[in-house]
């Protein structure tokens, strides 16, 4: 029996919900995609949205012409007014990323994604800015100075990988960064601009970065880098299959930045993980699945104590990286389906959505927390082998003596929500279906019925302002339980045993 002290440890960090990524910025305008936005605002509630692809092609920005003999460029914010109108609609923010290169202003043809977007550093540096400036220019005179100060600006994404920064040139990154930050500077010395948005491959870059940031007086407000905690890819036609190492890799991999900044000029900055999931392939059938949600919830819970903020990548399988998805469950990045079909991750950040402001206790399988009107929320998950190795407990025991509001007699009302395997698992549905790659609507309904979590309630006797909690998890299981004083209103009158007209005992 683990006693949970009445005292709370200090409030819930709510570093996990501060942002979450997307795929790029113009499938925004999609019916699908803000169909899912809507919904995961409504059930979760992030703070910011990441994605890329703000100043690529398809968001049509940059547009050069010729005129009067002459090359000019005119800025066009047709697509970017609608994307950010949007996200704003719902509650959301953006969390800037500058990237990628528009084509007519590249010096290579390199790009990245079934999209193609171009990775290359500007032709002309000059131009770069203008454009840079010419877009935070816009935006401060449609939102407001106040409004777009809320929103970090990050230069570029992973330039220490030659897929998405040609050559991976560390030296022509400096230059970018360099030359962006001093314009964001120039536009609004309020705003925040930050990066170098590091992959988990990047070797001391980020102790470089801060080289560069103290020896030419760069602006930095913010430090990002990535975590991922999965292997080499072993691909099959339209998948992939990795290895995971231990998730506590993850927490490793948002501490890191401190580590490697301490005695710098950076030290003490806000850290920022703009991206971080298990996989970092957009086709691993591992994120649609209940141990993706029971592995990753010790990282949801404690990852705030590393990091100020972490961006699950990412909230929606809208989402074209590799191409057009071939089916409904395709191991995408998504918290959500195409179609809105919740994954049980999506529920242990519904979960955590739940819980209250004050921490009391954490541990290896579960927290507890402490809302100010004195209900008590706990999240438990069942322990995970990541190997395979062995398949998960079936039957995981925890065992909690809570605090309870009130006047310390009485009882709780219990309240209990569950994924696993079977439960809340549209996953599950879907094989048993037959993996339909197109369901129809019938079947749609169904995997929409299959994603509710399961419930149960019940009542817990008080004694001494405390209540025992017994939780048994099944394999690979995620559960909130809420316990919240009866106030008990029954007529005195009442007999449950009288329900069929019969005589009182």
């Amino acid at each position: 029996m683990i006693h949970v002290p009445a005292e709370p440890a200090g409030r819930l960090s709510d570093a996990w919900r501060a942002c979450v990524g997307t795929g790029r910025l113009d499938l925004a305008l999609r019916r699908d995609y803000q169909d899912s936005l809507a919904l995961l605002q409504r059930d979760i509630g992030f703070r910011h949205l990441r994605g890329h692809g703000l100043l690529s092609d398809d968001m049509g920005v940059h547009r050069p012409f010729e005129w009067q003999g002459s090359r000019r460029t005119h800025h066009s914010f047709t697509y970017l007014d609608q994307v950010f109108d949007a996200l704003l609609a719902t509650g959301i923010r953006p969390f800037l990323e500058l990237g990628f290169m528009p084509g007519h202003m590249a010096s290579g043809a390199q790009t990245v994604f079934w999209w193609e977007g171009n990775v290359t550093p500007p032709a002309d540096e000059k131009e770069w800015t203008r454009l840079v400036r010419a877009v935070l220019t816009h935006l401060i005179d449609r939102y407001g100075p106040d409004e777009v100060r809320t929103w970090p600006v990050e230069v570029w994404n992973e330039p220490d990988l030659p897929q998405f920064w040609q050559d991976a040139d560390e030296a022509a990154y400096h230059r970018l960064y360099e030359a962006t930050a001093h314009t964001v500077k120039e536009v609004d010395a309020g705003l925040a601009v930050g990066g170098p948005a590091l992959s988990p491959a990047a070797d001391g870059w980020l102790e470089r970065f801060a080289e560069l940031a103290e020896h030419r007086d760069v602006p930095v407000d913010f430090v990002s880098r990535h975590a991922y905690a999965s292997g080499p890819a072993q691909t099959v036609p339209f998948g992939t299959h990795q290895t995971l190492a231990p998730a506590s890799t993850l927490l490793d991999q948002f501490a890191q930045p401190h580590t490697a900044l301490a005695g710098t000029r950076l030290a003490g900055l806000p850290v920022h993980i703009t991206e971080f999931n298990s996989s970092y392939r957009p086709d691993n059938l591992i994120h649609d699945t209940a141990f993706h949600a029971a592995y990753l919830a010790p990282v949801v819970a404690a990852g705030g104590d590393h990091a100020d903020s972490f961006s699950y990548w990412t909230f929606s399988d809208v989402f074209e990286e590799t191409g057009i998805p071939t089916a409904l469950f395709h191991g995408g990045f998504g918290l959500l389906t195409h179609r809105q079909v919740r994954k049980p991750t999506y529920h242990l950040y519904a979960f955590m959505a739940r819980m209250g402001q004050e921490q009391l206790a954490r541990g290896d399988d579960h927290l507890v927390t402490r809302h100010a009107d004195g209900r008590i929320t706990v999240l438990a998950w069942a322990p995970v082998d990541p190997t395979g190795d062995t398949p998960g407990p079936d039957g995981h025991t925890l065992r909690l003596s809570l605090p309870v509001a009130g006047d310390g007699r009485g009882e709780v009302f219990v309240r209990r929500s569950s994924v696993d395997e079977e439960r809340g698992n549209a996953y599950t549905a879907w094989r048993h279906m037959g993996s339909p790659r197109s369901p129809r609507p019938g079947q749609l309904d169904v995997l929409h019925e299959a994603s509710e979590p399961a419930r149960s309630h019940s009542r817990l006797p008080v004694g001494h302002g405390r209540t025992d909690l017994t939780v048994t998890l099944a394999r690979h299981e995620i559960t909130l339980v809420e316990l919240t004083p009866v106030d008990d209103e029954t007529a005195p009158w009442w007999d449950e045993r009288r329900l069929l007209g019969g005589e009182a005992a």
